[in-house]
């Protein structure tokens, strides 16, 4: 009896000891779960809190650069000449409406059908002036902007008159004034175009005088060599579009005509410059008393015959190794048997090497004189 209530009591002891760790193991998850929550929890908050600090930042940015850019419009929009040349559109609009009524009431008065007669007066004048500011900036003639300057004024004159009369028959004070709202508006707007024309950058100045050089170029050219212009353009056109340019066609071009790829120089023109150097030679040549040619020049540079050498006791070449040129006679014949020169006497040492460019000159002169003798 007592050894079962023993088992008894350690399986008691067991299975409390069982519900101890289960409830301990229980309760170390529910902490787990507990402390996960809560970090959750606290990385969404910061999360969050980090969110609304972006959003607030990029919210603060906006706003500096809507006022930045507020700024720059404010700037950009208050310079001098953009305020002048508002400024002298508003006034021509005022001109324009102050000037329309009078006109309109006076040929009201004489017949309704007369009623678009104002407005195509008005019309007129602004488009004559508006026509002027295209050609200025087109950079037509001057003759057709004082042509289209003489109608802007001739329309708006004869505005200025029928406004004057009908303005005198209410008061001369509402006649001068119609008649010069009717003359200032074109006016403005002319002088208007006239500050902008002169206040160019320097850049659009630059490219304006480029464009006009190119065209008195491309005249000149066509004056001067109108048979190879027309052959460059043919060439031009016979290629696909935007496959050759019109400089390296006229280069083509010239080079079909006058069989140089040269522009410029002809057939005549080489033959000329041959000549010149020619003469040039022989001048050289009847000054200096010897020939000027690369080959005696190369071996002046490479080999200058030292003073030592030639003055020098212990020198005993008197003679050059290199034979002389064809068809001249030799320098200062020495004195001996029948005048042929003393052939040099050799010893070992007694010139520098030679370089192997005079060498090669040296052979080449050989190999001439052989030819002229008849024994090649």
């Amino acid at each position: 009896m007592s050894s079962w209530s023993e088992e008894r009591r350690r399986n008691q002891a067991a299975e409390a000891e069982q519900r101890r760790l289960d409830q301990d193991a229980a309760a170390e998850r529910r902490a787990k779960a507990r402390a996960a929550e809560d970090e959750r929890r606290r990385s969404n908050r910061q999360a969050d809190k980090a969110e609304r600090r972006a959003e607030q930042q990029q919210k603060r940015r906006d706003k500096r650069d809507r006022r930045r850019e507020r700024m720059q419009a404010w700037t950009k929009n208050t310079r001098p000449g953009v305020v002048y040349q508002r400024g002298t559109l508003a006034l021509v609009t005022a001109s324009a409406l102050a000037s329309l009524p009078a006109q309109i009431a006076h040929f009201a008065a004489i017949s309704l059908m007369l009623l678009p007669l104002p407005f195509a007066l008005e019309g007129a004048a602004w488009v004559m002036a508006a026509g002027v500011a295209h050609a200025d900036e087109k950079g037509l003639p001057a003759w057709v902007r004082w042509l289209l300057r003489a109608f802007c004024l001739s329309a708006a004159g004869f505005a200025a008159w029928i406004n004057y009369g009908y303005g005198m028959e209410t008061n001369p004070a509402a006649g001068y004034g119609l008649a010069a709202v009717s003359l200032l508006g074109p006016l403005f707007f002319e002088v208007r175009q006239w500050v902008t024309t002169v206040t160019v950058d320097a850049g659009e100045k630059k490219r304006r005088s480029e464009a006009k050089a190119r065209a008195r170029h491309e005249r000149t050219r066509y004056r001067h060599h109108k048979d190879v212009v027309k052959l460059a353009r043919r060439l031009v056109s016979a290629a696909p579009y935007g496959a050759l340019a019109l400089e390296d066609a006229f280069t083509a071009a010239w080079e079909i005509f006058y069989g140089t790829g040269t522009p410029g120089m002809t057939p005549a023109l080489h033959a000329q410059q041959l000549a010149s150097r020619k003469s040039l030679a022989a001048a050289m040549d009847e000054a200096n008393g010897s020939p000027v040619s690369n080959r005696s020049r190369l071996l002046e540079v490479l080999h200058p015959a030292p003073a030592a050498l030639v003055s020098g006791p212990e020198s005993v070449q008197v003679a050059s190794q290199i034979p002389p040129a064809p068809g001249r006679p030799s320098e200062t014949p020495s004195k001996g048997r029948k005048g042929k020169p003393v052939p040099p006497v050799r010893r070992k040492g007694d010139a520098l090497p030679f370089h192997p460019l005079a060498k090669v000159a040296a052979a080449d002169t050989a190999r001439q004189l052989t030819t002229v003798n008849g024994h090649h």
